[in-house]
């Protein structure tokens, strides 16, 4: 499968619809799911039910995670994310407005792939979330067990 997601955990409708929008700007066309709470990433990641037919859900090939979120903040959606054996090598990138150091820590503490703060300047903001698709989705080359797990 060369279907590569991206979940989306963000909270914030004008923070998803700008960082959909920049990723767009940026020629990554990839589908975007989007869980707008801890819980609901959580449910995505980790669905009680196989989908109709027996099918696994497709896992995403990239997190981009808030911090800041109701139902299950952040940092614990990272701590279960590493926890688990079918999402340890998930890459997640902290993608959030917070510039507080103990956030920063822990969140590479709990297994961060990156700690991106957002950008207040739309422009600014626009770079960074093309950026971070850009690496992310094409530059790196996810270990080959996780690779081979979701083709």
């Amino acid at each position: 499968m060369n279907h590569k997601i991206i979940l989306l955990v963000e909270d914030n409708p004008d923070d998803e619809a700008l960082t959909i929008r920049s990723l767009r700007k940026g020629n990554i066309a990839n589908e975007v799911v989007v869980a707008r709470d801890g819980a609901e990433a959580l449910k995505y990641l980790f669905p009680e039910e196989p989908l109709p037919g027996g099918q696994n859900q497709a896992m995403p090939e990239l997190v981009l995670l808030d911090l800041k979120l109701p139902k299950v903040n952040g940092l614990e959606v990272l701590k279960l994310i590493r926890a688990d054996d079918r999402t340890r090598l998930l890459p997640v990138v902290v993608l959030t407005s917070s510039d507080e150091e103990p956030d920063l820590i822990e969140s590479y503490k709990l297994g961060a792939n990156s700690y991106v703060r957002k950008p207040v300047e739309f422009h600014e903001f626009a770079d960074a979330v093309r950026q971070v698709g850009l690496y992310w989705l094409v530059l790196n080359q996810p270990p080959p067990l996780f690779r081979n797990e979701h083709e």
